[in-house]
């Protein structure tokens, strides 16, 4: 067998074992140098990056990560600073001994009230359940002295702390506020001691810009300091406070040719002693120009009380809109929902007791035009009734959440047949909760 002649060139000859040693370690050197390039320039690219959009960036990250992405470079850092990230800024006060919560950094408190409380526009401040924790957030508020703050919240996470301090403490920090930022557009305030005369400053530096203020469960503001509020407030959209505080004349206030229409109004109504908290009645005249000057207006009731209180309520028509009960209500009060309540939207009622609610839904359905929700918890209603109900609402109802508990088998339906009763009418799968979901 011939073997194939193979022709070698001597200049193309395989290199030395030196040579190749050689170029392996230029390789690896040159390699080595590229990579090296490589990084220096992705810095040099990520340090140049424009400043919006690495404000962009500082915008998705939380207060921590981006103090840390601060210390990455100069640039970097002058980001961090820049006034755009500072105008909102949630305060986390807790007390690590009580709390599981994290909280806000003393030194990062620190460095804001000195180098960003101009900058400060939408502030919250959220308190555990520790007096210190709503004292500090008072002693932070008192530092506010150079702010433009345009919303505020003062937030409880368990039971209300604020109503611990002492209440000269807390009126003369939140009144640094008022005199200050002078462009104050939403209070949230609930659960806390401020009185008229804050209310009083608080008017007189932010009448012209004022629209919503949420102070529930404020013991120590009376009708005449609200009513102030109302009346130079022009402004003012949204309203939530207990109904103590309502009155025949803070319903015309608020209705007055002045003042814009109120787009939302939350009342709660609360019993401190059961059996000794005497309700006031408000005038039909009141509510009728109230929905005559803002005809859209959301009227949300919040019901804690218990059954004999109930009297002075509903016993003429109430342009009521969403209407909760936290305890057990009377058939006699769901009666009179179904007569007095034409604008009603929603009803949750989470007690009732033992006897069906037959007659009074379907006279809720007949008269309540409006209604899309309805959650019923300990309650109960036959099955031939609560499918008429739903027969005469039909699919307006958006939302209906009822126990499985509350439906009564009768002659003509089981729970097992309601299913599909209940999904034909409304046009869409319906199942009764397994629990509540209000």
């Amino acid at each position: 067998m011939k073997r194939g002649r193979i022709n070698i060139n001597p200049e193309s000859q395989a290199p030395s074992a030196a040579e190749e040693g050689s170029k392996k370690h230029k390789g690896r050197s040159s390699g080595f140098r590229l990579g090296a390039s490589c990084r220096q320039d992705t810095m040099q690219d990520w340090g140049n990056l424009p400043h919006h959009v690495v404000l962009q960036v500082f915008q998705h990250l939380s207060l921590v990560d981006r103090a840390r992405a601060s210390s990455v470079c100069r640039r970097w850092n002058e980001v961090f600073h820049i006034p755009d990230l500072w105008r909102r800024f949630e305060f986390e006060l807790n007390q690590p001994a009580t709390s599981y919560l994290k909280s806000t950094h003393p030194d990062l408190i620190q460095q804001i009230i000195k180098k960003h409380a101009q900058h400060l526009q939408y502030v919250s401040f959220k308190v555990d359940s520790c007096t210190e924790s709503a004292e500090a957030a008072c002693d932070i508020l008192s530092q506010l002295v150079n702010c433009t703050i345009k919303t505020l919240g003062l937030i409880s996470t368990a039971r209300p702390s604020f109503m611990n301090v002492s209440q000269s403490h807390f009126v003369s920090a939140l009144t640094v506020v008022f005199v200050n930022s002078k462009s104050l557009s939403s209070i949230k305030i609930d659960d806390t001691p401020v009185d008229d005369p804050s209310l009083k400053v608080l008017v007189a530096n932010n009448s012209d810009t004022l629209k919503l203020l949420k102070m529930s469960s404020c013991p120590h503001v009376s009708p005449a300091g609200i009513l102030c509020v109302a009346d130079q407030c022009h402004g003012l959209r949204e309203l939530a406070l207990n109904y103590h505080l309502l009155s025949d004349e803070l319903l015309l206030a608020l209705s007055s040719e002045k003042h814009v229409h109120l787009e939302h109004l939350r009342i709660d109504v609360v019993s401190e002693n059961p059996g000794q908290t005497q309700f006031h009645t408000i005038k039909k005249r009141s509510w009728d120009a109230l929905v005559k000057h803002s005809p859209k207006v959301n009227i949300v009731m919040y019901f804690f009380l218990y059954e004999e209180e109930f009297d002075p309520f509903f016993r003429e028509e109430t342009p009521v809109t969403h209407l909760y009960f936290g305890r057990a209500v009377s058939k006699e009060m769901l009666g009179r929902i179904g007569l007095n309540c034409p604008r009603l939207v929603e009803l949750v009622v989470c007690a009732n007791g033992f006897e069906p609610l037959d007659d009074e839904l379907i006279r809720i359905a007949d008269r309540c035009k409006n209604l899309t929700a309805i959650g019923l918890g300990e309650c109960e209603v036959t099955c031939s009734g609560f499918i008429e109900f739903v027969k005469m609402c039909g699919g307006r109802l958006t939302q209906l959440s009822i126990m499985e508990e509350v439906l009564i088998p009768d002659n003509s339906y089981n729970v097992e047949q309601i299913h599909y009763e209940v999904s034909k009418h409304l046009g869409r799968m319906w199942f009764p909760d397994m629990m509540p979901t209000w």
